[in-house]
C-alpha cells in the first residue's frame, strides 16, 4: 500500500505557480513524513516536491520572519518595547533557554527544512531523476542542496561558535544528510564547526555547477536559486569564515572591476538607483535582490502570526504605523552616528513618532500592512558588493581602491554628497570599520547585525536596560534546543 504523503509546511509560491496547502498536515515527530516513489513517479510530483523545499524555507518561523529579525534584535540597534516572550524580548535580552521559543522552533523549522531537502534528494536518486531527465534533474538537485546549505549555514549563526574561535574545532550542528523518514532517527552527535562549513561549501559549490545561469522571469529570478544566487551566498560564507581570499575569489565572477559594478554573466545584478524602491511593490524583483522570500495575500502564503517582519519594527496605527510597535529603534544605536547624514535616502525608512522625551523612532522598510507581504530580502547585491570591499580591505597592506569604490557605490546610491577617497582612510583598518558601519547603515532590518558581531568574536554592545555580552560570557551563542537534546541522546548542550 502506498503510503500518505505529507505536504507539511508547503505554502502558496504564487510566483511559481503554486497553491497553498492544510497546515493542519503538519506534526511535530516525525518532522516529516515518509516520501515512497509515488511523489516522484511524474514530473508534476517532482516540482511539487522541489516547491515544497522553498516554501519550508519561507515559513515564517525561519527565512519568511524570524531568523532575520532574530539577527537584528540580538544586536544593539533595537529596543524592547513589549516585553513579550514570544516576540522575542529574551532573545533581545541575550538570556534566551534551551526551551524558549526562539530557540526551539527555529531549530525545528530550519531542520524541518534541510529533511524535506534530504528527503528529495533521496528521492531523486532512487528514480526522480529518471522521471524529469538529467537536465531537469541536474537543476532541482542544485536547488535541493542550496537550501539545505542556506539552512545549515543559517543555524551555525545562532548555535554554534564563530568559525575564528578555535578554527572551526568547536561543536557544530547534528549533520544530517539523509532523510528522516519516521521514529527512531534522531541520534547523531554534533559535528565540529567546520566540518558543517565544509558541507555547506560543498552543497553550494555543486548547486553552482547544476543551477542555470537565469530564468525567463525577474520574478523565478528573485525566487528560485540561480548560479549567481550559490555564487553569492558563497561570499556570505567565506566572510563568515574570514577566508577573505575566497570571498574575492566568488566576488569576482559576479562584480565587474570598476563602477558602475554589475553581475557581467548571468542574472545582470546591479544595484538600483533608489534604496527606496526596492522594498515597495511591484520592485521585489529588481536586478539587486538576488534572493528573497516571496509573500502574497493567499492564505497560507504569508508569514502567519506575529512573525512579520512590518509588524515587528512599524509602530502601531495610533502613532502611524502598520504593525505592532515591538521594537524601535535603539536612539544611541547606529541613528545617531553623525556620518548618516540627514539627506540619505535610506533615513526615508525611519519614522519618529511622539515628541521630546516621549520620541521613539522606528523602522519603516517594510511597508506591507496586515497580512504583511513585503518579500524578505535573503541576499542583495549590496551585500555582495560590501563583502568583496571588506574581503579586499582586510587583505592589503594599504587602503584598497576597489574597497573604496565599493564603499563608494553603495553610500553614494543614497547619499550623492559623500564621496570616499584613499585620503579618507588612514590605514586600512580605518576603512574596515568604515565598510562595517556601512553595512549597518545599509542592512539595518535585513537580518545581518548579529552574523557581523558573532563572526569578528565582537563583543555584543549594551543597549537599553540589556549590558554587553562578550564572547566568553553564556548567551553569546544560543543553547542548543530542548527538544533536539530530548529526541537526540548523542546531542550535547553549548
Amino acid at each position: 500500500m502506498k503510503k500518505k504523503i505529507n505536504y507539511s509546511i508547503l505554502f502558496c509560491l504564487t510566483l511559481l505557480g503554486l497553491s497553498s496547502c492544510d497546515r493542519s498536515l503538519l506534526n511535530p515527530i516525525p518532522q516529516t513524513s515518509v516520501s515512497d516513489a509515488s511523489a516522484f513517479s511524474s514530473t508534476t510530483r517532482v516540482q511539487t516536491q522541489l516547491l515544497s523545499l522553498y516554501g519550508a524555507l519561507k515559513d515564517g518561523n525561519f527565512y519568511g520572519g524570524r531568523y532575520v529579525i532574530y539577527g537584528d534584535i540580538r544586536g544593539e540597534d533595537f529596543i524592547n518595547e513589549t516585553s513579550n516572550l514570544v516576540t522575542g524580548s529574551d532573545v533581545w535580552g541575550l538570556n534566551a533557554t534551551n526551551s524558549a521559543t526562539a530557540v526551539v522552533n527555529l531549530w525545528y523549522f530550519a531542520y524541518l527544512t534541510i529533511n524535506k531537502c534530504n528527503i528529495f534528494l533521496d528521492g531523486m536518486e532512487a528514480g526522480g531523476s529518471a522521471v524529469v531527465g538529467a537536465e531537469a534533474a541536474a537543476k532541482y538537485i542544485a536547488e535541493a542542496k542550496l537550501i539545505r546549505a542556506l539552512s545549515y549555514y543559517s543555524l551555525l549563526q545562532y548555535y554554534a561558535r564563530p568559525y575564528i574561535d578555535g578554527n572551526g574545532n568547536k561543536p557544530g550542528l547534528p549533520l544530517r544528510l539523509n532523510g528522516i523518514r519516521g521514529v527512531g532517527q534522531s541520534n547523531l552527535a554534533r559535528s565540529t564547526v567546520a566540518e558543517v562549513y565544509t558541507q555547506v561549501l560543498k552543497d553550494l559549490n555543486e548547486a553552482e555547477t547544476g543551477l542555470p545561469l537565469k530564468y525567463a522571469t525577474d520574478a523565478e529570478n528573485t525566487t528560485r536559486a540561480h548560479k549567481n544566487t550559490a555564487i553569492a551566498l558563497k561570499t556570505r560564507v567565506y566572510l563568515s569564515m574570514q577566508n577573505y581570499a575566497s570571498v574575492i575569489t566568488e566576488a569576482n565572477k559576479i562584480v565587474s572591476a570598476t563602477a558602475p559594478f554589475s553581475a557581467p554573466t548571468g542574472v545582470a545584478h546591479a544595484l538600483q538607483a533608489d534604496i527606496t524602491t526596492i522594498f515597495t511593490s511591484p520592485n521585489y524583483t529588481t536586478t539587486e535582490s538576488i534572493m528573497s522570500m516571496p509573500m502574497t495575500a493567499t492564505t497560507g502564503d504569508f508569514p502567519g502570526t506575529q512573525n512579520q517582519l512590518a509588524y515587528y519594527y512599524s509602530p502601531n496605527a495610533t502613532n502611524g504605523g502598520i504593525g505592532n510597535g515591538e521594537y524601535s529603534l535603539n536612539p544611541k544605536g547606529i541613528i545617531a552616528d553623525t556620518t548618516w547624514r540627514a539627506a540619505d535616502k535610506r533615513r526615508a525608512f525611519l519614522k519618529t513618532s511622539g515628541t521630546g522625551a516621549t520620541a521613539k523612532t522606528w523602522l519603516i522598510k517594510y511597508k506591507a500592512a496586515s497580512p504583511y507581504t513585503d518579500y524578505v530580502p535573503v541576499i542583495r547585491y549590496a551585500e555582495v558588493l560590501l563583502n568583496l570591499a571588506e574581503a579586499k580591505a582586510r587583505t592589503a597592506n594599504a587602503v584598497d581602491a576597489q574597497s573604496v569604490a565599493l564603499l563608494n557605490a553603495v553610500r553614494q546610491r543614497s547619499d550623492a554628497t559623500k564621496t570616499y577617497t584613499a585620503a579618507s582612510f588612514a590605514s586600512s583598518t580605518d576603512l574596515i570599520n568604515a565598510i562595517l558601519l556601512e553595512r549597518r547603515i545599509e542592512f539595518l532590518g535585513e537580518g545581518l547585525r548579529n552574523n557581523d558581531l558573532v563572526r569578528l568574536l565582537q563583543t555584543i554592545p549594551a543597549k537599553g536596560t540589556v549590558p554587553a555580552k562578550t564572547p566568553s560570557e553564556p548567551n553569546y551563542i544560543w543553547p542548543i534546543s530542548a527538544s533536539e537534546l530530548a529526541l537526540n541522546t548523542l546531542a550535547t548542550d553549548n
